[in-house]
């Protein structure tokens, strides 16, 4: 049999560059050779594609802040046209296809990769795509839009304001304190990584909080501080979805900043599984489950949330194209749940082949 390509596509335009490219290092390292043949697809900070033949090719290849694309001489087209699943060079685009494709696997945190963009751009072409889709994509990455769905099906998330364009100086800190107490996060709704977010305590901190957030997006939210502890919980699969077992993230500084998550090795302790009993355990995974279903997702998740002292669970976010490095907690939990990364790819890659082949067996016709 022939070897299954799949399309990794890494980079793009999101603040999230850097992590896409650790993400796809150990996606690919991880592969299958005899099973599947990545096709490498680098996308640049400006948007343009670019063919790597071989291995990915990369500088800086481990620190998160230095890393880059290192091989940007293959400019190519990916064709939208409904089963051509190829990509050309842009440079002769009515040639021979550089390579074809079965799969597309979108290795982009952020925007432009984990917002249903490139979903949907698979979609159009008719190929398969690891992770939720369109609809899931989109819910997932919108944080105000997920509050606002999730307390419509009875899953409880933090009280929240949201701040559109317009609205940036609408609000005084006043104002806010009363309606969500003197601890406060400032976030863009639309980043991951905990890029663009602040922890507010004071009335001087809070208007600079809210200008930054509105450097990263259009839209911002202002949301209560919960007391809890970080739960996270990786999901798995499509119309029976699995729940890994739960770690706890522990930050030094009590807030789980970019910096702790991928540059400062100290900067947060990650408990492995984390230590709740068995009714805990439970409730977090059942949650866990509700939530990926609740926003139409498919292939693969991770669910962030909080317990409180009172044995409250508060839904934090949910990511639907998590990191994928070596610290990582997605794999992480996964390899603690008796599913190695050799494996966990080659299931990603299973259930979006099958979510495509349900989708394509459905009538177009009345």
């Amino acid at each position: 049999m022939s070897k299954i390509k799949v399309a990794i596509l890494f980079g793009g335009r999101s603040t999230e560059h850097e992590i896409s490219l650790l993400s796809a290092q150990n996606i690919v390292s991880q592969m299958n050779r005899d099973v599947y043949e990545p096709v490498l697809i680098a996308i640049d900070k400006s948007g343009q594609w670019y063919y790597q033949r071989g291995e990915m090719k990369v500088s800086g290849e481990k620190d998160p802040l230095k890393v880059a694309l290192s091989d940007k001489r293959t400019k190519i087209l990916f064709s939208q046209n409904c089963d051509d699943h190829y990509i050309v060079s842009a440079e002769a685009p009515c040639g021979e296809p550089i390579s074809t494709i079965d799969v597309v696997w979108p290795v982009l945190h952020g925007t432009y990769g984990e917002d249903g963009a490139v979903q949907g751009l698979a979609k159009i072409a008719n190929l398969p795509c690891v992770g939720p889709g369109i609809l899931g994509s989109a819910m997932g990455m919108d944080k105000e839009v997920m509050k606002r769905l999730l307390r419509d099906g009875g899953i409880i998330s933090a009280p929240w304001v949201t701040l559109r364009r317009g609205d940036q100086y609408r609000y005084s800190y006043s104002d806010i304190v009363a309606q969500l107490g003197a601890e406060l996060f400032v976030k863009p709704v639309n980043l991951g990584s905990s890029v663009g977010i602040s922890f507010v305590r004071s009335e001087v901190e809070f208007q600079p909080a809210i200008d930054k957030a509105f450097e990263y997006d259009n839209k911002v939210i202002i949301e209560q501080r919960v007391i809890g502890r970080e739960i996270e919980c990786a999901i798995l699969g499509n119309t029976d979805p699995q729940a890994s077992i739960p770690g706890e993230v522990i930050p030094k500084d009590g807030f789980y900043s970019f910096e702790s998550k991928y540059v400062d090795e100290t900067g947060a302790e990650l408990v492995i599984p984390a230590q709740v009993n068995e009714e805990e355990l439970e409730r977090i995974q059942k949650l866990a489950i509700r939530t990926f279903v609740s926003l139409e997702c498919v292939g693969m998740a991770r669910v962030d949330m909080f317990l409180t002292p009172q044995g409250q669970l508060y839904i934090n976010e949910i990511n639907t194209l998590p990191g994928f490095t070596d610290v990582s907690m997605y794999p992480t939990l996964w390899r603690y749940s008796g599913i190695d990364n050799e494996a966990l790819v080659a299931r990603l890659i299973e259930l979006a082949i099958e979510e495509h082949r349900q989708f394509c067996a459905l009538k177009t016709e009345a």
